[in-house]
C-alpha cells in the first residue's frame, strides 16, 4: 500500500511539473521581440518582457464600480476563454483592462483560460495545442463567455462600449453584437452550408452588409486565417465575396488572385486581375501583381 501511495505521489508531482513547464512558454529568437505562446496566466503577462505594457494599462484603467458590483455574482457562473497575442497592439491595450474588470468582480481565475497565439506566418493566430480550432478566432483579443459548456457570446478585439457594459449585456439581456458581424455571419454559413451555401447566400449577404462593414480588412483577415488553416476553398470564396463588397478596393482583387495563384489556379488569378484593371486601369499595384503572376 505504501508503494502504491508513493507511486501516485510521484506521478502527481511529475504531472504538476510538466503543467508548470508548459505554462507561460516564451518564444525568444535572436534579433526578434519575444512573445508568449500557448496557455498563459497573469504572472506570465507580468514577466519582464510584458510588464511594461501590461502593468501600465492595468493600473491606468478604472472600472465602473457600480457595474462591477452589479455583475459580479452572475459573472461567477460563467467560464471565460481569452485568445490574445502578446505581440498584438489591441491585446496589449485591452487585456490588462479585462483583467482589471474581472478582478473588480472577484472573478475566480480558475474559470479563466488564456491562450496566447502565434504571430508566425505558418501558425498565424494559432496555438500549439490548437485550442482555437472551430472557434473562428480571426481577431485578437477574442473573449468567449461560456455557461454550462455552451458559448453565450463573445467580445472581439475591443469592447463595443466598455468591458463592464459589454459583459453586463452578455450576462443579462444578451442582445449584444460584437465587432465584425460580417465575419460571424459568413462563418456561420460556412459551418452550416459550406462553400456552396455561401455562394447561394452571397446576394442576400451583400444586401444586408453593403455599406455597414468598416473596411475590406474585416473579411481579408478572416480569409487569411482560413487559408492558413488549409481551408483553401473557403478562403477563395471569402476573398471573392470581398471583391463584391469592396469593388473600389484594388487590394481585394489582389488577395483573391494571389490565393488562386498559390493554389495552382493561375489562369483564374490572371483573369481576376485583368478584370480588376478594367475597373482600376491606372492602378500600378494591380499591374505589378498581374506581371508577377504571369511570369511565375
Amino acid at each position: 500500500m505504501k508503494t502504491n501511495i508513493l507511486t501516485v505521489l510521484i506521478i502527481l508531482t511529475v504531472s504538476i511539473q510538466l503543467n508548470a513547464q508548459s505554462l507561460n512558454k516564451e518564444i525568444a529568437e535572436e534579433g526578434k521581440t519575444p512573445y508568449l505562446l500557448g496557455q498563459i496566466d497573469k504572472s506570465g503577462l507580468e514577466g519582464e518582457n510584458y510588464a511594461i505594457w501590461f502593468t501600465k494599462n492595468h493600473e491606468d484603467y478604472q472600472p465602473n464600480t457600480a457595474i462591477t458590483k452589479a455583475i459580479a455574482s452572475e459573472l461567477k457562473t460563467y467560464q471565460i476563454k481569452l485568445f490574445m497575442g502578446t505581440w498584438c497592439g489591441d491585446s496589449k491595450q485591452e487585456v490588462p483592462k479585462l483583467y482589471k474588470v474581472l478582478e473588480a468582480c472577484n472573478f475566480p481565475m480558475d474559470q479563466l483560460t488564456v491562450i496566447a497565439v502565434s504571430r508566425e506566418p505558418n501558425m498565424y493566430k494559432q496555438s500549439p495545442q490548437h485550442e482555437e480550432t472551430g472557434l473562428n478566432i480571426h481577431r485578437v483579443p477574442t473573449i468567449i463567455f461560456y455557461k454550462n459548456g455552451e458559448e453565450i457570446n463573445r467580445i472581439v478585439e475591443h469592447p463595443v462600449k466598455t468591458f463592464e457594459e459589454d459583459i453586463q449585456n452578455i450576462i443579462t439581456i444578451n442582445d449584444y453584437k460584437s465587432n465584425y458581424q460580417i465575419v460571424t455571419a459568413i462563418d456561420n454559413v460556412l459551418k452550416q452550408k459550406g462553400v456552396k451555401g455561401l455562394k447561394k447566400k452571397s446576394k442576400k449577404l451583400l444586401k444586408t452588409f453593403e455599406g455597414k462593414v468598416t473596411s475590406m480588412f474585416e473579411l481579408n483577415t478572416y480569409g487569411r486565417i482560413l487559408y492558413g488553416t488549409n481551408r483553401i476553398e473557403e478562403a477563395i470564396e471569402v476573398f471573392t465575396f470581398n471583391t463584391k463588397l469592396f469593388p473600389d478596393e484594388p487590394r481585394t482583387f489582389m488577395s483573391l488572385a494571389n490565393t488562386l495563384g498559390v493554389s495552382n489556379q493561375k489562369e483564374k488569378a490572371i483573369k481576376i486581375l485583368e478584370d480588376a484593371l478594367k475597373i482600376h486601369p491606372e492602378n500600378e499595384d494591380l499591374k505589378e501583381n498581374l506581371e508577377v503572376i504571369k511570369t511565375n
